[in-house]
């Protein structure tokens, strides 16, 4: 049987160790580190915690993360909103915006289709998209998923569901390697890669 800590700090451990991208010896780290760590250090990161949970929500128009809705990007008259950039998370609308190259709007879909992971079409933010190209301002969409299977599944479910519209629908052009996430890719190859982007 594998011996654990006891009480206070394996709950922490095992709390870290469910985080996404950290095993059981980094969770095990951050635990210790944080038992050492200042009294205000650790009260410091609860209490982002507590204020994250508190204050920050998703979009009401296209589900980016905000403190008030419409978010800042979708409240801005300065966009061009007639461009509507679909992307998985709202992780990937800042790596956008990092390039400076894009000035449209948003939608973010909160996933990719994955049948291996249970998640279908229905259990993405299809519907709020529809509803935005309701009011025939919306000139193009471009498919900016990430370009791995379900980047891939997602983009060809969608290009086939909105081709009806009558929208132009483009996707990002070569640059961003296969099986690879948006927020790893850097300025100027997202950059081109937007500048570049093709009919779907």
């Amino acid at each position: 049987m594998a011996l654990a800590y006891d009480g206070a700090i394996q709950r922490l451990i095992d709390a870290f160790a469910n985080l996404p991208g950290i095993g059981p010896k980094g969770a095990q780290r951050i635990a210790f580190y944080l038992l050492s760590a200042p009294e205000e250090e650790a009260r410091e990161l609860a209490s982002a915690i507590e204020e994250v949970k508190d204050k920050v929500r998703f979009c009401d128009i296209c589900g980016n993360v905000c403190e008030t809705s419409p978010c800042p990007v979708c409240a801005d008259p300065r966009r061009d909103h007639s461009i509507i950039c679909v992307v998985e998370e709202p992780k990937d609308v800042m790596s956008i915006e990092r390039t400076r190259e894009y000035h449209g709007l948003y939608h973010v879909l909160g996933g990719a289709i994955n049948p291996m992971a249970n998640v279908g079409p229905a259990d993405l933010k299809i519907p709020g998209l529809l509803k935005r190209l309701e009011t025939k301002d919306v000139k193009e969409i471009i498919m900016a998923l990430d370009p791995n299977i379900e980047g891939e599944a997602t983009t060809s479910y969608l290009t086939q569901l909105l081709r009806p519209v009558g929208v132009k629908i483009t996707r990002l052009a070569s640059g961003l390697p296969v099986g690879s996430d948006l927020e790893y890719a850097d300025e100027v190859t997202l950059g081109r890669a937007l500048a570049g982007r093709r009919e779907a």
